[in-house]
C-alpha cells in the first residue's frame, strides 16, 4: 500500500463514520435503534441482509477453499445460502416482519417469554449471545490477516482499527446506520469486485478466461461442484443449516425484515437477498478459483491467496478499493450482529438480571442500548486476539464448525415456533432439544478432555447437532404437548395474513404479552409501520 491506497482507505472510514452521525437524527428511542421504527424501504432491508451475511472470511477462509478445490466454493457456501432464504422468503419473512409489526417487539426473541417461558427464552438469549461474541471475533480476525498482508501492522493492531470504526457508527446510528453503510459498502465491494475480475481475466486470456481456464492442468479437478470434505452430504446439511441461520436464526437477519414496513415488504427484500447471493459470489469466487494459475499461496490453508493476488495485480488506488471492499463485508456484518445482541441483552437479558431495567425510560433504554452494543464489540475483539490459539484453531474452523454446528440448536425453537405447525411444542421441548443439541456438539467434535476429534466428518460435525434438536423439538411436541390460549394467540398473530399498511395499527394486544415499562411509544410506532 502507498498513500493513495491510505487516502481511499482512510477516506472510507471518514464516510463510514459521518453516514453514522447522520443516522444519529433518526433515532430517538429504542424502536428506532433495533427495527427503524419499522420504516426502512424493502430494497434498503435486502441490501442490508445480503451484505450483513458475509465477511472478511469470503477473502480469506473460503478464499483458501476456493484456492484449494475451486467450485465448490461456491455450490457447498453461497449457492445453499441463496436457496434457503429463497424458501425462507414465504416461510419466515413475513413472520418475522409481524413480531414488530403485531407484537410490538424490538428484540427479535423477546416474544419466547410469551410463546414458551422465561427460562427458554433466557437459554436462548445467553447462548446465542457467547456463540456471537465467538463468531464475530473470527470476522475481526479475519480482516486483520488481511490488513497485516497489505500494510504489515499486527494482527492485534488491525482488530483494534477495525473494531473501534465499526462502534463509532453502529453505536451512534443503531440499525439505520448499519442500514445506510451497508448500501454504502455494497456500492464501494460492487466496483472491488469488479476491478479485481477485469484484472484476472486481463492477466490470462481476457474474456475468454470464463471457459478456457478449466482446461489449464493446474485447474483439474476445479470445475468438480463438490470436491475434499465438501460432499454432496455436507451440501444438503449446510443447506439445512443455513435456511434457519439466514433467515433470522441467529437474530441480525431476522432484524432487517422487522425492520420493513410490513410482512409483505419483508418478503420482497429477502426475494432481493437471495438474487443477490446467487449472482455476486460467482463476481467475487471467480478471481479465486484462477488463483492458482497467477500465484502461490504462502499458507497451508491458502487463506492469504486472494491478498497476494490483489497486491500482485493491482494498481495502487484499485488496490486501496478492493481493500476497502474486504472491510466493507466485515463491518456490515460485525455491526449487524452488535445490533443484534444489543437488543436481545436489552430488552431480554437485562429485565431478567436487574429490576431497575424493566423500568428503564425510552432515554435509559437508547444509553443502555448503545453501551451494550460497546461492550459486545469489545469482548468479540478480545476474542479476535484467541482466534488462531489451539482451542478455535483456525478462522475457518469457527465459522463454518463452531457456527454452523451450535447455531441449530439455538435456532430451531426460536424459528420454528413461529410456524402453525410446531404450535404444540412448548417449553419442554424447547429446552431438551436446545440441550440436546449442545452436548451432541461437543461429543461430535471433542473428546471427553477437550481435544479436538478426528474421526467424524465435518458435515456429521455440522449437521448432526441441528437435526437432533429438530427431531426432539418435534417428536416432545407430539407427546408432551404444551398449547395454552396465550401459546396460541403469539401464533396467531404472528400466521394472519392481514398485512395491509394499517394492520400493525389494529393489531391488538396478545394475551401475556405486555411492553416494558417506559415503552409505550414502541407499539405505537411498530403500528404506525
Amino acid at each position: 500500500m502507498n498513500s493513495l491506497d491510505w487516502t481511499v482507505l482512510i477516506g472510507y472510514f471518514g464516510v463510514m463514520v459521518a453516514i453514522g452521525l447522520w443516522s444519529h437524527k433518526r433515532v430517538d428511542n429504542v424502536s428506532d435503534f433495533f427495527t427503524a421504527g419499522g420504516k426502512m424501504p424493502w430494497w434498503l432491508s435486502g441490501i442490508s441482509h445480503h451484505m450483513s451475511g458475509y465477511s472478511a472470511v469470503m477473502f480469506t477462509g473460503y478464499a483458501g477453499i476456493a484456492y484449494t478445490y475451486g467450485v465448490t466454493s461456491f455450490v457447498t457456501w453461497s449457492l445453499p445460502i441463496a436457496i434457503g432464504i429463497f424458501i425462507g422468503a414465504k416461510l419466515f419473512a413475513p413472520r418475522l416482519n409481524r413480531l414488530r409489526s403485531k407484537l410490538h417487539v424490538a428484540s427479535p426473541l423477546e416474544y419466547l417469554k410469551t410463546r414458551y417461558n422465561l427460562k427458554t427464552q433466557q437459554a436462548l438469549a445467553w447462548s446465542g449471545l457467547l456463540l456471537k461474541i465467538v463468531d464475530v471475533g473470527a470476522k475481526w480476525a479475519a480482516i486483520a490477516t488481511l490488513l497485516s498482508v497489505f500494510t504489515g501492522i499486527s494482527l492485534n493492531q488491525g482488530i483494534l482499527i477495525t473494531g473501534v470504526i465499526t462502534g463509532v457508527y453502529c453505536t451512534i446510528g443503531g440499525l439505520w446506520a448499519d442500514a445506510l453503510t451497508e448500501l454504502g459498502q455494497f456500492i464501494i465491494q460492487l466496483f472491488a469486485g469488479l476491478a479485481m475480475l477485469f484484472a484476472v481475466m486481463s492477466e490470462l486470456d481476457g474474456f475468454s478466461t470464463l471457459w478456457t481456464v478449466w482446461d489449464e492442468p493446474e485447474m483439474q479437478g476445479h470445475a468438480d461442484a463438490t470436491a475434499g470434505p465438501y460432499t454432496v452430504t455436507f451440501l444438503l446439511a449446510f443447506l439445512f443449516i443455513k435456511t434457519f441461520e439466514y433467515n433470522g436464526g441467529m437474530w441480525n437477519q431476522a432484524q432487517r425484515y422487522m425492520a420493513t414496513a410490513n410482512a409483505r415488504e419483508a418478503t420482497r427484500s429477502a426475494r432481493l437477498s437471495a438474487i443477490l447471493w446467487f449472482v455476486w459470489p460467482l463476481v467475487l469466487f471467480f478471481p479465486m478459483w484462477c488463483a492458482p494459475l497467477l500465484i502461490e499461496a504462502k499458507k497451508p490453508d491458502a487463506s492469504d491467496s486472494y491478498a497476494l493476488m490483489t497486491e500482485q495485480l493491482l494498481p495502487h488506488g484499485l488496490l486501496g478499493l478492493v481493500i476497502v471492499g474486504f472491510f466493507s463485508h466485515t463491518m456490515a456484518m460485525c455491526s449487524s450482529d452488535a445490533n443484534a445482541i444489543a437488543a436481545v441483552f436489552t430488552r431480554d437479558i437485562a429485565p431478567v438480571l436487574s429490576k431497575k431495567a424493566r423500568g428503564w425510560s425510552e432515554r435509559s433504554g437508547l444509553i443502555a442500548a448503545r453501551l451494550s452494543t460497546i461492550a459486545f464489540l469489545a469482548l468479540s475483539m478480545a476474542i479476535a486476539t484467541q482466534v488462531n490459539s489451539p482451542t478455535f484453531k483456525d478462522i475457518i474452523t469457527v465459522v463454518i464448525k463452531w457456527v454452523a454446528g451450535l447455531m441449530g440448536p439455538i435456532a430451531i425453537p426460536f424459528m420454528l415456533g413461529l410456524l402453525r405447525p410446531f404450535r404444540k411444542s412448548g417449553p419442554t421441548a424447547a429446552l431438551t432439544s436446545w440441550a440436546a443439541g449442545l452436548i451432541a456438539f461437543f461429543f461430535l467434535n471433542y473428546e471427553i478432555d477437550g481435544t479436538a476429534r478426528t474421526d467424524v466428518a465435518l458435515q456429521y460435525q455440522v449437521s448432526v447437532p441441528l437435526a437432533i434438536s429438530l427431531v426432539l423439538y418435534i417428536v416432545i411436541g407430539f407427546l408432551k404437548p404444551e398449547d395454552t390460549p396465550e401459546r396460541d394467540a403469539v401464533i396467531a398473530r404472528i400466521n394472519t395474513d392481514d398485512d395491509g399498511p394499517e394492520a400493525g395499527a389494529a393489531a391488538a394486544t396478545v394475551p401475556g404479552q405486555t411492553a416494558p415499562a417506559g415503552e409505550k411509544v414502541l407499539g405505537r410506532e411498530g403500528a404506525e409501520g
